[in-house]
């Protein structure tokens, strides 16, 4: 297994227990595929660089886990339908 951390920002206007659950989801998903996490680190909201649809700010969620490209390949899959996460980076962690 490699070393990956993954940041998505999602929705501003989401309540917290919608983005509870969805970082949950996105949690046992990178499980499901035999990943495990490391660290999970929610930032809050905070306001974006640039605007991205007319959103000016957006909440932060830091992850970092190890896992296969069969988990990373179904999670970035999994970040770009969905609706409520506007933007999403998962980079390999070189340690």
């Amino acid at each position: 297994m490699r070393k990956y951390e993954t940041i998505f920002i999602l929705r501003p206007e989401l309540e917290e227990d919608k983005v509870t659950e969805m970082v949950e989801k996105y949690k046992s998903l990178i499980e499901k595929n035999g990943g495990e996490i490391v660290s999970l680190d929610k930032w809050g909201k905070r306001r974006l660089a640039y605007e991205i649809n007319h959103i000016k700010e957006g909440y932060y969620v830091v992850s970092k886990f190890n896992a296969d490209s069969k988990a990373t390949n179904e999670l970035d899959r999994i970040f770009k339908i969905s609706d409520d996460v506007i933007r999403h980076i998962i980079v390999r962690d070189e340690d």
